[in-house]
């Protein structure tokens, strides 16, 4: 365990210090690599905020989708049975929850990378 500042606190003080500080003061190509570096860790701390729970329904999703029981199985390994199952044509896109599971795993990937996409806005919008 970790005493404060946590790893979001950190990642989010740089960021911070980078937009409010450093590239108010910069120019040019180091203004630009500043604002690729500040970019980088609005990801991270979107990531470290949204990852552990948007993994957490893509595993379930998933395992059921799968017919998979164990749970606690790696989300590296049931991506790749998805996609050897996808490829044999023992799933495709008229199977039971591939598509729901595809949408839903591609909006939590958009809400890390690009919340500001106009699809993903679109999208998140229409569920409302």
């Amino acid at each position: 365990m970790y005493d404060p500042p946590n790893l979001t606190e950190l990642v989010t003080a740089v960021r911070e210090f980078l937009e409010d500080q450093a590239l108010p003061q910069l120019e040019g190509r180091t203004a630009f690599h500043a604002r690729v570096a500040a970019n980088a860790l609005a990801i991270v701390e979107r990531q470290l905020a949204l990852g552990p729970e948007a993994e957490a329904a893509e595993r379930t999703r998933l395992c059921d989708l799968l017919g998979r029981t164990d749970r606690d199985a790696d989300l590296e390994s049931l991506t790749r049975d998805l996609c050897r199952r996808i490829r044999d044509g023992e799933l495709g896109i008229d199977s039971p929850g591939l598509t729901e599971h595809l949408r839903l795993t591609t909006l939590d990937k958009l809400a890390v990378d690009q919340p500001r996409y106009s699809g993903y806005r679109r999208a998140t919008h229409s569920r409302s």
